[in-house]
């Protein structure tokens, strides 16, 4: 996986955020204020999940009046919101907490590596608390214990939207909590628990919020996208006056409403992701989705406990392109997985050549423990991992310099993320924030937040180069 580090301005100017995903950590320097309320250092590790339950619990202590910390010196107390999916997050959430408890004393733990407390209490005795992911309560709870709040939640204003750990035009969006699936590489649902569908009402007043205070861009996430409803039973919520069902295709088309962009995340390929694909003919959807393909041979989706039908995907991609052209597809594969022969690495580039996938990331397949992989005989040797994977980057690098070259002279839309020396760095409807590409915009009075159309004058094999076209 890609790191990507970006400095993003919270909401009302109070703070700024320096965001890291696995070797990233948020630093968030504190208000100024007249009066010196309890202060809380956050260390967010992970994914975007993990992002959205920081901003929570982040959005509830700043309702209660709690202050955010520039550093590990002046905070009150730490909290680690840790990433427990592979032994190298989870190495890095146990080094972040050993950080906070050396440089500050004082250090709550929550998130996914919480899930396994024994792990963290035998490295690290001293803190003071651990719980799992998104159990917020818990949490404030282990705050309240050791800070009390300074005062009323109920008196103190906060932004209606809550406190965002992104810049303010664009916003993840959490659908739901936890996975039913059982991949056999993956522990997810142990750490995160079964599928827990948010009302579809709720999700849509959210988003309203957001978009009210200025996100241009709303990223739908969750474990499973696709399965978003079927513990709800899909059943109906109230929003303006009408009834959504908790059904992923519903809820799109009420996002759809809102007049901004709407990307989706996580999308397993079930049968009815086909009814999305007109949604982005209509551009209701930004025309993207973000599909973990993982394989393509039959024999390892099967050992992974995965879909296995990769013709069947060939054809059903055919058929998205043919109704959305500019349709950007990314994915991520797995490679040594074990049992994985040479066979099956060379039908996986040969699926990855006819599927010509615009953006792709690449894992090196890690045992995770508690995980069903383990254990698969035929574990690969890491040597081989590693020349597999270079081979697998090498042929996409191909692959996604050939599409982005189709792109020059086109005019496309970009969201603007910075200002540069130059002009503006953003993004294309075929890019989400840190891990995809980036567009360089040449043009004046260009304006962070903002749509424009661009002209495409060059590519490379994950960046565009474009001029800002004169309104």
């Amino acid at each position: 996986m890609l790191e990507h580090r970006q400095a993003a301005a919270a909401f009302g100017g109070h703070a700024c955020i320096l965001r890291r995903t696995a070797a990233e950590r948020y630093v968030v320097k504190r208000a100024s204020a007249p009066a010196m309320p309890p202060r809380i250092g956050f260390v967010s590790l992970g994914c975007p999940k993990a992002l959205v339950d920081s901003e929570r619990i982040l959005s509830r202590l700043r309702a209660e009046g709690y202050e955010t910390a520039a550093d590990y010196a002046s905070a009150d107390l730490v909290v680690v919101n840790t990433c427990g999916f592979i032994d190298s997050a989870r190495e890095e959430s146990l080094d972040a907490i050993g950080e906070a408890l050396v440089a500050n004393g004082r250090v709550i733990v929550t998130g996914c590596l919480g899930a396994r407390p024994e792990l963290i209490t035998t490295k690290h005795s001293k803190v003071l608390s651990i719980t799992g992911p998104h159990q917020y309560d818990a949490v404030m709870n282990a705050i309240h214990a050791a800070i009390p709040p300074p005062h009323d939640p109920f008196v103190d204003l906060l932004p209606p939207q809550g406190l965002k750990l992104t810049p303010p035009h664009y916003a993840y969006l959490k659908i739901s909590e936890g996975c039913n699936h059982r991949c056999s590489f993956c522990i997810i649902p142990q750490l995160r628990g079964l599928l827990a569908s948010r009302p579809a009402a709720d999700v849509l007043e959210e988003a309203e919020r957001l978009a009210a205070a200025g996100a241009k861009e709303l990223l739908v996430i969750s474990q499973d996208t696709s399965a978003y409803g079927v513990d709800l039973r899909y059943a109906k919520s109230t929003w303006r006056q009408r009834e959504i069902p908790a059904r992923l295709t519903a809820l799109c088309e009420a996002l759809g409403e809102l007049g901004v962009w709407v990307r989706l995340h996580y999308v397993y390929p079930y049968p009815h992701v086909d009814e999305l694909i007109p949604l982005m003919a209509e551009g209701k959807l930004l025309p993207y989705l973000d599909i973990p393909f993982q394989h393509a041979s039959t024999r390892i989706l099967k050992a992974m406990r995965r879909p296995a039908a990769e013709a069947q995907t060939l054809e059903r991609i055919a058929a998205w392109r043919e109704q959305v052209s500019d349709l950007t597809l990314r994915s991520t594969f797995i490679v040594g997985f074990p049992g994985e022969t040479e066979q099956d690495f060379e039908k996986l580039l040969a699926w990855l050549e006819a599927a010509e996938l615009d953006r792709v990331g690449c894992f090196r397949y890690e045992a995770v423990d508690g995980a069903a992989a383990n254990a698969i005989p035929g574990q690969v040797p890491d040597t081989v991992k590693e020349e597999r994977w270079h081979r697998f980057m090498a042929a996409q690098q191909t692959i996604s310099t050939r599409r982005l070259q189709n792109k020059t002279g086109k005019i496309i839309r970009v969201i603007i993320d910075e200002l540069s020396d130059t002009g503006a760095v953003g993004r294309s409807e075929g890019d989400a924030p840190e891990i995809d590409g980036k567009v360089f915009v040449a043009g004046n009075e260009l304006a962070a937040g903002s749509i424009i159309a661009a002209r495409v004058e060059r590519a490379g094999p994950y960046d565009l180069w474009a001029t800002a076209i004169e309104a």
